[in-house]
């Protein structure tokens, strides 16, 4: 214990955090209890409480952490192309891979989230999941701005509802194509790839503006 105690506070918080992390993608969080965490941590239950007060607290901080990783992803995705067309491509891409690297991660940011931080008791790392949301839905924005502007997507789309509405649609054709794989495979003769590359163009269709 001596080794541990000269060790960062975050650096013991990031310990229980993984072992929590993979105990919830085995079992469940629900399912899940200190004691299990405690043990696949290697942390005694009471040591367990001076780093986290509930569990509720450890899924805030992983949710925090998702949706850090998700930002990062988008990020980079808009960075890396210039059209409108290939930026969109890019944010496919990047959440396909955000999901099959973190699936776990993926649903968590799909659940709803805490927005109100006056009426109600919450924890810090809810008041930051949400702000780091914000910043996403500003690079969506931006993006949608920014398409509109060139021509190349429809003049007539409302910002905030078509962010919410494609990241939606997004989220749901890739969650849709990890658990029916092979349901589109034998039924459409479709691999995971082709099916989101259909549901992909598809939506892109619908935001682009009508040549003429």
């Amino acid at each position: 214990m001596g080794r541990r105690k000269k060790e960062p506070r975050s650096v013991h918080r990031e310990k229980i955090a993984s072992a929590a992390s993979a105990l919830f993608m085995d079992k469940g969080i629900e399912a899940t209890s200190m004691d299990d965490i405690a043990k696949a941590a290697g942390y005694s239950k009471a040591t367990l409480y001076v780093y986290f007060e509930n569990k509720e607290e450890i899924v805030g901080l992983l949710v925090l952490q998702s949706m850090k990783k998700l930002y990062d992803y988008m990020v980079s995705a808009l960075e890396q192309q210039q059209t409108t067309k290939d930026r969109y491509c890019c944010i496919c891409q990047a959440l396909v891979r955000y999901q099959e690297e973190f699936p776990f991660y993926f649903k968590m940011v799909l659940d709803k989230i805490n927005i109100d931080f006056e009426e109600q008791d919450y924890l810090p790392e809810e008041k930051e999941t949400y702000l780091v949301g914000e910043e996403i839905n500003e690079k969506l924005k931006d993006f949608l701005v920014s398409g509109m502007e060139k021509g190349d997507l429809r003049d007539d789309l409302e910002i905030m509802p078509a962010i919410f509405n494609l990241w939606g649609m997004l989220s749901g054709i890739i969650q849709l194509a990890a658990n029916k794989e092979e349901y589109v495979k034998r039924a459409m003769g479709l691999s995971k790839t082709q099916f989101l590359e259909y549901g992909f163009s598809m939506l892109y269709d619908s935001i682009a503006a009508v040549e003429r």
